[in-house]
């Protein structure tokens, strides 16, 4: 394994491998320890107290990060006529119905996120279920709708999907280094808001078990789930 960097063992030590801190100090300090020669992204990561293997404790959903993520999502959209047209009025990238799924069979997969009107998941989910995968349009998610024009201007101005993985752990961007402290805080407390109101009913005793942001190339900064609140104070 290849030994930590000057600057980044640096950052470790300005942390403290023992601390942890209220949201807003936390963003301070991946912000002073962001030091690649780019714009690092800024990551959140929550560790839940469920049973990822019981459906009923399955924790996804979708948040509009109030100022983005700092980075434009490609944006497909599988849809008929009129659908179509809104589809492309509200900014999508790409818009079709069977032509689109040829393509898609043919190997072109250069796109984030795709979107679908009720009446094309047939088509969708018979052809390209084993190509899309994650990227399957979902009606849990707001994938699925006939409000195409509302879905893709949300995906356009920040909305992102979170989920637990296997090991229960959240991963998510909440922005960039450059974005200021008070973006950073909103965008933090807007995804947790969300979080914390996915809990499962069945899910028993502490729900956030820790809570950890960090910048690309930067160490975890530990947020202490008892301080939430001061993030949204601090905003």
């Amino acid at each position: 394994m290849a030994k930590p960097g000057k600057k980044y063992r640096e950052s470790v030590k300005a942390i403290g491998s023992d601390k942890s801190y209220d949201a807003a100090a936390a963003i301070d300090l991946v912000k002073a320890t962001a030091k690649a020669k780019f714009d690092e992204t800024v990551e959140l990561h929550v560790r839940l107290g469920i049973d990822s293997k019981k459906s009923d404790q399955n924790v996804r959903g979708t948040v509009v990060l109030p100022h983005g993520t700092g980075k434009s999502k490609s944006v497909i959209v599988f849809a008929k006529g009129e659908k179509a047209k809104e589809a492309t009025e509200a900014g999508a990238d790409v818009v079709g119905d069977q032509d689109l799924i040829e393509r898609i069979k043919g190997g072109w997969l250069e796109f984030d996120i795709a979107v679908a009107t009720p009446d094309m998941m047939g088509a969708v989910g018979s052809s390209l279920g084993k190509i899309l995968a994650q990227r399957m349009p979902n009606p849990r998610v707001g994938t699925v709708t006939n409000n195409i024009r509302q879905a893709v201007a949300e995906i356009k101005a920040g909305k992102v999907e979170y989920r637990a993985d296997k090991a229960a752990i959240v991963h998510a961007i909440i922005g960039k280094a450059s974005f200021s402290r008070e973006n950073l805080i909103d965008n933090f407390q807007a995804l947790m808001d969300a979080i914390v109101r996915a809990k499962p009913a069945s899910a028993k005793g502490v729900y956030l078990k820790s809570i950890s942001v960090a910048s690309t190339m930067g160490p975890g900064v530990r947020v202490d789930p008892a301080r939430l609140k001061s993030a949204a104070d601090a905003a």
